[in-house]
């Protein structure tokens, strides 16, 4: 039998939305609910807030019909992903001092200790370790 390939998640939520822009502060506040919930907080907590806010807000922005938030964690990680049906995959901008979007993934790189796209192009996940010292 094979290894899975992925880690097992003891705990997960999944939300499905519309790219809606009000739905991005609801969606702020059911993280910061099950972060809660699964006592992360402090400086960690409002990272994966902010990374999250970030993520859905290019799925309502870029997106193509529903989109799903599902946050995952495991004894050392948290993980993050975001859904939207549009195929052309999120990617890191180079934008100008004066534009004022376009920094939501520079800004999710920063924060997360990893992120990526999925191979379809229609996922974009972050991820940070939790240890005893962050929740």
């Amino acid at each position: 039998m094979a290894a899975d390939p992925l880690p097992r998640f003891s705990r997960a939520v999944t939300v499905a939305f519309t790219p809606e822009s009000a739905h991005v502060c609801l969606l702020r506040r059911i993280a910061k609910a099950y972060l809660a919930l699964w006592h992360i907080s402090g400086f960690l907590a409002e990272d994966v807030v902010l990374a999250v806010s970030e993520l859905v807000t290019n799925a309502v922005q870029h997106g193509l019909g529903g989109c799903g938030l599902r946050m995952m964690v495991t004894v050392d990680e948290l993980r993050v992903e975001v859904t939207d049906a549009n195929p052309a995959p999120a990617r890191l901008r180079v934008v100008g001092n004066d534009e004022v979007s376009g920094r939501g993934l520079a800004l999710v790189a920063a924060l997360a200790d990893a992120w990526g796209v999925s191979a379809d192009g229609m996922t974009t996940w972050c991820s940070f370790r939790l240890s005893a010292e962050g929740c």
